[in-house]
């Protein structure tokens, strides 16, 4: 069989190169052919050769397989190595705070001061509360070199009822304070007269006020919100006044904006027995409506509202309507996420002012004040705001406005030696003026929050005031300055301080026929207070006011008390 193999193969290399040789002789000679096709090509497609899956060995030799017996033979290998037990790593647990419903706080310190406050909360249901707020603070005064009365009380009842339900959450409050004043800023004409006849003077006035109110906020609905007070103003010479405010919201989204529309519903009447001249009573009624459509755009990165204030002025006494209109633009851009964001805008409204709010500013006008609104034409600003990191925030701002009817308090004349005045007139009250002023105000304002247990923070105002009628924009301050901090030393002790710095003031007063101006001095007041958790539910605190023992004059003639000291506890409680 081998030989076969061989000679087979050497044969056929033998023809092939003998053939090789003839046609090389051949070369040069090429002749020619004919071919005759009989027909034409008829290509097939063979059948496939198909592997079969067990294929079939045919060889000559075979073995077969050849069992293996073995056997292990273990030997011990010594170690010193010893693996330590595994234990779970602990979380330090922070202890957490007991929140507690109730608190009650009473503190007493010189000049016979007293404050008190009392909160507390009942859980009626899983969805609604009532919460009571009540607050006292009173001084028997003690001013030095004052010939009249200087004590004060305030004292406050707040009551609140409160529902969160599925789609719609609504708050019901009402509330009464009195509170006590003296008119103790004699000027230097009411310092000649007797002291029989200032002993014979009540310097005294007391307010009362009371109100209701409440919100709702619906869920889902072009309806949002709605906001509506009623507030009773009385003092002691048979003043009166009420207030009813409404503001209803309502939002209607579009394809890419929304569409929100604001009214604004102010109706305001009193009365008060005289002027001060003493020549016929006052009275007023005033009724504010407003529409504040508005558009609003939110991305990512912008926000913006462009919108306007429409409000129709009524003064039922003088019988006189007006009807202005005023921008309403707010605008927002973040230009580095949270580090830098720009803003800016275009205000304007109108802004009821009332008796109220003018005691809530300065408790020593005199009840014969001419009330009217201040009608604010145009408001521009704009600013730069972020966070230089988690801990420190900015915000700078530059405002530019218009403002007519702007409220200034001035002093009262001084209205004589003659027995049988009131308290007020010996120039030791203030009145209402009022004047159309631009303001350029510049504020500023740096906040550093390291953690729960420290915060530091200031700010800043600078205001210049372009009056029209009057020489001076009455006890309007340029300059405002507060420096603020919180802190707790340990778990137990806590506390704070803030500095407060006002600058120079303009007033004016009638000296005889001649009226002249006076300049109140800056200011500083500085406070600090601190606090001692004796356990969860009992802590004490002490607090001190002025303690630069400045007895610097607040308004023109009204020096305020010293170093004041209070010492006191809070208690926390479950009924």
């Amino acid at each position: 069989m081998l030989n076969k193999r061989i000679i087979i193969p050497m044969l056929c290399i033998i023809c092939c190169i003998s053939s090789n040789g003839f046609a090389q002789e051949e070369e040069g000679k090429i002749g020619t052919e004919v071919v005759n096709i009989v027909r034409p090509y008829t290509p097939t497609i063979s059948d496939a050769f198909k592997v079969k899956e067990t294929p079939v060995l045919n060889d000559s030799v075979s073995s077969t397989k050849k069992e293996v017996e073995y056997s292990i033979f273990s030997v011990p290998v010594a170690s010193t190595f010893t693996p330590s037990k595994g234990s779970a790593t602990k979380i330090e647990k922070t202890k957490s705070i007991k929140l507690y419903d109730n608190y009650a706080s009473v503190g007493f310190g010189n000049y016979t001061s007293i404050l008190a406050e009392l909160y507390s909360n009942f859980q009626i249901s899983r969805t609604d509360n009532f919460g009571i707020f009540f607050k006292h603070h009173s001084s028997q005064g003690g001013i030095k070199g004052l010939r009249v009365d200087d004590k004060f009380y305030d004292t406050k009842l707040d009551a609140t009822y409160s529902s969160r339900q599925k789609d719609i959450s609504y708050l019901f409050n009402t509330g009464i304070e009195h509170q006590l004043y003296n008119w103790y800023g004699l000027n230097e004409f009411s310092e000649l007269e007797t002291n029989e006849t200032l002993d014979a003077l009540d310097t005294k006035q007391t307010y009362f006020s009371g109100y209701v109110g409440g919100s709702v906020s619906v869920e889902n609905s072009f309806f949002e919100r709605a906001t509506v007070n009623l507030r009773y103003l009385g003092d002691s010479f048979s003043s009166s006044e009420i207030n009813f405010t409404a503001q209803p919201e309502f939002i209607f989204p579009l394809k890419e904006i929304t569409l929100k529309v604001a009214a604004d519903i102010d109706y305001l009447s009193g009365s008060f027995e005289r002027n001060y001249l003493n020549t016929s009573d006052i009275k007023y009624s005033f009724l504010n409506l407003g529409v504040l459509p508005s558009l609003v755009y939110v991305n990512d990165d912008l926000t913006l509202s462009l919108g306007v204030a429409a409000y129709l002025s009524m003064d039922s006494e003088n019988s006189e309507t007006e009807f202005s209109i005023h921008p309403r633009v707010n605008a927002s851009y973040r230009l580095v996420d949270e580090l830098l964001i720009a803003y800016g805008g275009l205000d304007g409204g109108i802004h009821q002012n009332t008796y109220y709010s003018f005691i809530q500013k300065n408790p020593y006008v005199s009840p014969t004040q001419h009330i009217a609104p201040t009608s604010e034409l145009y408001k521009a600003f704009g600013g730069l705001k972020g966070k230089l990191s988690n801990a420190v925030g900015y915000n700078v701002r530059a405002s530019y406005g218009k403002e007519e009817n702007k409220a200034l308090f001035k002093l009262n004349s001084f209205n004589g030696f003659n027995t049988g005045l009131e308290g007020y007139e010996q120039g030791n009250s203030f009145e209402v003026n009022y004047d159309d002023i631009t303001t350029l105000s510049v504020f500023g304002e740096l906040k550093v929050e390291v953690n729960d247990s420290f915060s530091l923070g200031a700010n800043a105002t600078f205001s210049s005031y372009d009056t029209t009628d009057q020489p001076e924009a009455w006890n309007l301050p340029e300059l405002e300055v507060s420096v603020f901090s919180n802190f707790n030393i340990t778990e137990k002790i806590y506390g704070g301080a803030s500095l407060f710095y006002v600058g120079e003031r303009k007033d004016q007063y009638l000296n005889g026929f001649t009226l002249e101006s006076l300049t109140l001095d800056g200011y500083i007041d500085a406070n600090i207070h601190a606090g001692y958790r004796f356990s969860e539910r009992l802590s004490f605190f002490v607090k001190g006011s002025n303690l630069l023992s400045d007895n610097y004059n607040k308004w023109a003639n009204y020096p305020v008390l010293g170093i004041q000291g209070l010492l006191g506890a809070t208690y926390k409680f479950d009924w």
